[in-house]
Order: C-alpha cells, then sequence, then structure tokens
C-alpha cells in the first residue's frame, strides 16, 4: 500500500514539474509570412529574448520557414546547458532515406537542390546548421532522398485551391501569385474565354507558394542612408522593428558609439501596409512586351518608389505579362476598367491587314412588304414606319464604314440578312446559313429576335452587338449593348451637375413613372424643393412659382415622357426667367417628349436646357462629306451616323485583333462622328457600354458639354 502510495506521488510530482517546465516554455514552427517580430508580439517576449534562446539564429533574417524556436514565455533567456530536448515536430515529409554529400569549392544551394531534386527547404530542415551559416566547402550534408512521386502527386505539390473573395478580379489574384494572368486562365481552362469574370466562391487552381521563393530571398533587406538628427526609435518606428534589432542587424553602430549621419544601414525592407489586394484598395497594370521602367512610371503617373515598395518583385527585372498594382487614386488620370489600367491604343494605327473579319448584319428590311413597283406607296412606307426607316438609314452608314476600312487596306467578308422582324424567318435563317467563322453579327433591333440570335451565336462563341437596346430580359454574355442603360446616362448628368453645385436653389418635377430619377436628384441635393404634379400632367402654377429663388440661380429638373407637360413646364420656366429670376432646366432621362413638335425649341434655348444622351449631333467631319458624296448631296441622319459608328467601331476592333472579346480588354474609350463606346462587362451577363455625353442648348443649337465646361 506504501509502495502504491508512494508511485503516485511521484507521478503527481513529475506531472507537476511537466506543467511548470512547459509553462516556462515552447517551441514554434515559423510559418508563410511570420516574421521574428510577429512571433515575439504573438508570445509577448522580446526578439532579443528570442535571438539569445536560439543560438543557431543570428538574426531577423535567419527565421524562415519551418525553422524551430524555443519560445522563454516567462520572458528570460534559455541557456544552450539548460535547453531541453528539442520537442519532435513531424515533418511535412518523410525521407526513405540519406545519402551524404561533402561541399565542394563554388557549389550553392541551388546546384544542390537541382543535383538531388529537392527543395532548398528540405535540405536545410535536415542540416539545420544552413539556417544560422552560408554554405561552406568541406561541410558534410545529410541529403534526403524521397520515393518518386506520380505526375497527379507531383500537380498536388506544386499546386493549391484558392476561393475567391469579394472585390477580386483576376487582375488582382495573378498579383498576389506572382503569376501572368495567361498563366491563370492556363491553370484553370474552365474559366469563361470571353469574359473576365469571376464568382464569389469560386475555386481555382494556383501554384503553391514556395518557402524558398526568390521573393522571400530579395525582399528582406534594403540599403538605408542615416540622414542628420535620425534616432534610433524614429528609424525603428519607421520601419517597424526594435531599436535593439537595428542594433544587431548593424554592429558597427556600437563599435562607432552610437548612430551617425552618412552610415549606410542594412534594414529590413518596409512592408506594405496599404491594405488586402483588391478592388477596394489597388488598381491593376498588365505589363506589356518591351516595356521598361521609366516608360512605366510616365505613362501610369507614379514614381519608381512607389512603384517598387507596392511590387517588389520588380527587383528581380521587368516582365512581359507580370501584374503590377497601384494605389486606387492614381486611377483619376488614367483610364481604367474593371479595376485594370487600359492602355490607350490608336486603333486606326493599329491594322493588322492579315486579319479578314467576317461580319453579318441581320435588320428587318421588311422587303416581303415592299412592292418596289409602287414608287409611291414604298417611298410612304420608308417615311412612315420606324422599323424601316432605322433600318435602312443605319445600314447607309455602314456601307460607308465598309469602304472607309476597305481604303485602310482591310479586307471584310460581309453577309445581310433581312429578318422581316419575323422570329421563325430568323430562325429559318439561322438553320440554314453556316455561321462557323463569323467574328460578329450586328443586329437585330427586336428585343426577342435578338435573344433568340443570341442564344445560337453563344454555342459558337459568336459577338451579338445590339444597335438600339440597352439591355435584355435574359442574360448574353455574348451580347454588346451599343446603347448606355438609363442609369448610367442619369450619372453621368448628376455627377457632372454635384461638381459644379455652388448652392443653387434645387426644384424637382417628376411625374409618378419616374420615381427613381426623383430619388436620385434627391440623393445628390438632399436640399431640392419637390414640386407637386397634378394628375400626372400639370403643375399648381402658384404654389411652383414660390419655390423659384430671386438671390440664386434655379435649377429645374423635369422627369417626365409626356410631351404635354414638356411643353407646359417649359412655357413655365421660359415665362419665369427674368432678370431678378434666373432659371436653368435639366432633365436625366432625354426621351422623345423633348423632341416633340409642341415643345418651343426657342423655349428650350432660353433655359440652355441640358441633359444626357448617347449622341450627338454629327458634324462637317470625314464621314459626314463621304456620306454626303455617296448619296448625292443628301446629309446622314441619326440613324446613318449610328450605323457607321457601330459598325467602324466593331471593324477597327476586329482589325487589331480578330477576335472582339480580347480587344474589349484592352481597348478602352473609343469616339467617332455621334456615338461613342466603353463596353464594360457586368457579371458575365453581357458587355455594357458607359460612354455618354452631356448636350445643351445654346442660341437654338445643341453642343457638348466638355467636362471641364462651366454651367
Amino acid at each position: 500500500m506504501k509502495k502504491s502510495v508512494l508511485v503516485l506521488g511521484w507521478v503527481a510530482f513529475l506531472m507537476a514539474t511537466v506543467q511548470v517546465f512547459a509553462q516556462n516554455r515552447t517551441t514554434h514552427v515559423v510559418k508563410e509570412g511570420e516574421t521574428l517580430q510577429s512571433i515575439s508580439q504573438q508570445y509577448r517576449v522580446t526578439p532579443y529574448t528570442i535571438l539569445q534562446s536560439n543560438k543557431e539564429i543570428k538574426t531577423a533574417a535567419d527565421v524562415k520557414v519551418n525553422t524551430i524556436l524555443i519560445i522563454p514565455l516567462d520572458g528570460s533567456v534559455i541557456t544552450q546547458d539548460a535547453e531541453p530536448k528539442e520537442e519532435k515536430v513531424e515533418e511535412q515529409d518523410n525521407p526513405i532515406g540519406f545519402t551524404r554529400h561533402r561541399v565542394r569549392r563554388r557549389e550553392t544551394l541551388f546546384g544542390l537542390t537541382q543535383r538531388y531534386d529537392i527543395t532548398e527547404e528540405q535540405l536545410k530542415r535536415h542540416n539545420r546548421q544552413l539556417y544560422a551559416e552560408p554554405l561552406k566547402k568541406g561541410m558534410v550534408l545529410q541529403i534526403p532522398q524521397y520515393p518518386e512521386l506520380t505526375p497527379e502527386e507531383e500537380r498536388a505539390l506544386d499546386f493549391e485551391t484558392y476561393t475567391v473573395q469579394p472585390k477580386e478580379t483576376r487582375w488582382s489574384i495573378a498579383h498576389k501569385y506572382g503569376i501572368t494572368v495567361d498563366s491563370l486562365v492556363a491553370l484553370n481552362p474552365e474559366l469563361d474565354k470571353s469574359s473576365d469574370y469571376l464568382a464569389i466562391g469560386q475555386e481555382l487552381q494556383l501554384p503553391r507558394p514556395k518557402g524558398d521563393s526568390l521573393q522571400q530571398e530579395v525582399e528582406l533587406f534594403t540599403s538605408f542612408t542615416v540622414p542628420p538628427k535620425q534616432t534610433l526609435y524614429s528609424l525603428g518606428k519607421e520601419y517597424g522593428i526594435p531599436s535593439d534589432s537595428i542594433v544587431r542587424l548593424n554592429p558597427e553602430i556600437m563599435e562607432q558609439g552610437g548612430l551617425k549621419e552618412g552610415m549606410v544601414l542594412r534594414l529590413p525592407k518596409k512592408r506594405d501596409t496599404s491594405g488586402e489586394v483588391n478592388t477596394d484598395n489597388f488598381i491593376f497594370y498588365e505589363v506589356k512586351p518591351k516595356q521598361n521602367i521609366f516608360r512605366l512610371t510616365q505613362n501610369l503617373n507614379v514614381t519608381r518608389d512607389e512603384l517598387f515598395a507596392l511590387n517588389p518583385e520588380l527587383e528581380n527585372g521587368l516582365k512581359a505579362g507580370m501584374v503590377l498594382k497601384l494605389p486606387k487614386d492614381k486611377g483619376e488620370g488614367l483610364e481604367v476598367k474593371n479595376a485594370l489600367v487600359i492602355d490607350k491604343i490608336n486603333l486606326l494605327d493599329s491594322i493588322n491587314v492579315e486579319n479578314r473579319p467576317k461580319l453579318v448584319f441581320m435588320l428587318p428590311f421588311r422587303l416581303d412588304r415592299i412592292n418596289f413597283n409602287d414608287y409611291k406607296r414604298t417611298t410612304n412606307q420608308i417615311k412612315t414606319r420606324r422599323d424601316l426607316t432605322l433600318s435602312l438609314g443605319f445600314y447607309s452608314g455602314a456601307m460607308v464604314a465598309l469602304d472607309s476600312i476597305k481604303k485602310l487596306g482591310l479586307s471584310v467578308d460581309v453577309k445581310t440578312y433581312d429578318t422581316e422582324r419575323n422570329h421563325d424567318k430568323v430562325k429559318e435563317i439561322l438553320f440554314r446559313e453556316n455561321l462557323f467563322g463569323v467574328n460578329a453579327i450586328i443586329g437585330p433591333l427586336s428585343s426577342g429576335i435578338l435573344d433568340e440570335v443570341a442564344v445560337q451565336a453563344a454555342s459558337k462563341n459568336i459577338p451579338v452587338i445590339a444597335p438600339i437596346a440597352s439591355d435584355s430580359r435574359l442574360s448574353h454574355g455574348n451580347v454588346y449593348y451599343s446603347v448606355p442603360k438609363e442609369n448610367v446616362l442619369r450619372e453621368k448628368m448628376l455627377s457632372y451637375l454635384e461638381k459644379v453645385y455652388t448652392d443653387q436653389n434645387v426644384v424637382i418635377i417628376a411625374d409618378s413613372t419616374h420615381q427613381v430619377a426623383h430619388d436620385s436628384i434627391l440623393s445628390k441635393f438632399p436640399a431640392a424643393q419637390i414640386a407637386k404634379v397634378i394628375d400626372n400632367k400639370s403643375l399648381h402654377l402658384d404654389e411652383f412659382l414660390i419655390m423659384l429663388s430671386e438671390e440664386k440661380e434655379n435649377w429645374v429638373f423635369l422627369e417626365t415622357d409626356q410631351a404635354n407637360m414638356v411643353s407646359s413646364v417649359s412655357s413655365i420656366l421660359n415665362s419665369a426667367n427674368t432678370e431678378e429670376i434666373s432659371v436653368r432646366m435639366f432633365t436625366t432621362n432625354y426621351n422623345n417628349a423633348f423632341e416633340n413638335d409642341a415643345v418651343s425649341s426657342t423655349h428650350l434655348s432660353n433655359l440652355r436646357f441640358a441633359y444626357p444622351s448617347f449622341y450627338r449631333q454629327a458634324g462637317n467631319d470625314a464621314f459626314t462629306r463621304a456620306y454626303m458624296k455617296k448619296h448625292r448631296g443628301v446629309r446622314p441622319d441619326r440613324y446613318a451616323v449610328r450605323g457607321f459608328d457601330v459598325t467602324f467601331d466593331v471593324l477597327l476592333k476586329l482589325a487589331h485583333k480578330n477576335n472582339l472579346f480580347e480587344t474589349t480588354k484592352i481597348v478602352g474609350l473609343t469616339e467617332y462622328t455621334g456615338n461613342s463606346f466603353n463596353y464594360f462587362n457586368e457579371f458575365a451577363s453581357g458587355f455594357y457600354n458607359r460612354a455618354a455625353f452631356l448636350m445643351e442648348y445654346d442660341s437654338l443649337r445643341i453642343k457638348e458639354i466638355k467636362l471641364n465646361d462651366d454651367l
């Protein structure tokens, strides 16, 4: 019985001793991204104490991935004599044996890893002295031997699965892993080739970061020349390291009696603390062939130091395909699309005559209903049928675009089909005709037929350009909507007015069908007054006139699609616009009501009426002259202008790269006679044009408002 009690007593004593021992110290295996400073903060001890307790670690630079550190939890230095036996840490790999190697003259770690087909970390793990000292002639090393891996096992070791986070793009992820976007797509062949879209939670295969990567070796230190009045404290604060670490890295400080002006110190490079690598914090740039650092700093409006601080991999040289990150505020003077900086490309100077685009037009010419033998009836049909007027006008402009591109040396294969505005007819065309090799389809006009063509074209990866549509009830990843959405036009107008606003008196007149516009204006101008609209048709005149200010300029927004209301309100405002009261009229939704014959152009001009638009009036440019020459002096209408601009834009982009999806990624805003285009791929549901103009009436003419103009 006494023996049992004695044994139990010894067991209790040993357990208590182990607990006390464990409380005094622990071991820590250094993980990816950890530093001596971060580890010391984690265990609430000083970096100096950790260094003194691990004699093989001479400096902070020796603390590398998989290094095993002894951490004194009570803050006291653990001497080598008192050091307990090292705890076994489960190896990440299991060698099947070892061979010995005596280091020869001029051998390097890299050479050994290549010779024995191992990584630098595997070599160091079994030769711990290599963590603390460089490779020397005469050293005897243990070389681990591993079983041969199957190709599948090798791939599993080299790659990892990455889950896409919110606000990440292909470029931000490529930058994070130090690879090109082309490599990312090659590693993930399931990614859509015609879109840059990534879904939150989507899983990607990416190269596993190596513990012995070149970046880890290069990024550690930089040289620093001590300026006047610099102190160890301020230097440590600037670089985020303790003063004693600076002294250990630079023993000459103690030898010369302190920090001296002009000293060249070895310091750890500053870490980028500007935030997560995503579209909230950064924009990105993909390096093109034959670019150099000087040209990049000039084009991107960034200094060399800023560029290298954010992209330390540049220390190893600039390479085509690299993805660089830039501060988001640098995007103000650049053209940025989906967080990617777009190089300005002159498409006229970038034509590759070896390309031969194949273009298809699908428009409702309604030839089935036209009797060309009855001239009078045919003329009347062209004048009264909007679809026919639009189609013929659009196509007449497109033919001038084809003539123009031909003069530039590009040969185009064109086919034209009459959809007859008939769903069955379109199905029959698609079934009969071979669309193989077609680079783009322009048309149809109506949404239902457009959906049919888009679905069929998507199976052959053919882009479809919608001449007049701004959206669709269905989601089509291959459709280019050439007319901007209403919200894009509205935002263009309101953003500009917000910039030039100087305490004007804002009044909103909106009928019940324009509540979105009403709310949008109010969000920009919270102090705006709301005019009461009677039966969606008229104003209570006396109540409205009281809202107008004599001290401030009055900005009146009219949001309606009823011509009689536009006529009535513009007349009232014109009468109120006197020497005592200054009135301007705006709308965020320009529609046919403002062009109605009942609306006085004189009133609109007196009010300097301004509105957003996806088109502007054509001037006397090369297209207009070519059109008038081709059509015996007849000036092009806006449909002809649109036909030219849409077609010429598509042809120039196909002439640059014979793939519209690829060209859209690298080409930003393009402007022509009366239309501009800047397509953005929105969540793989299609390409939407965000380019628009601001227009105003001035002296009975309509002119474009430039963004630097004052109202």
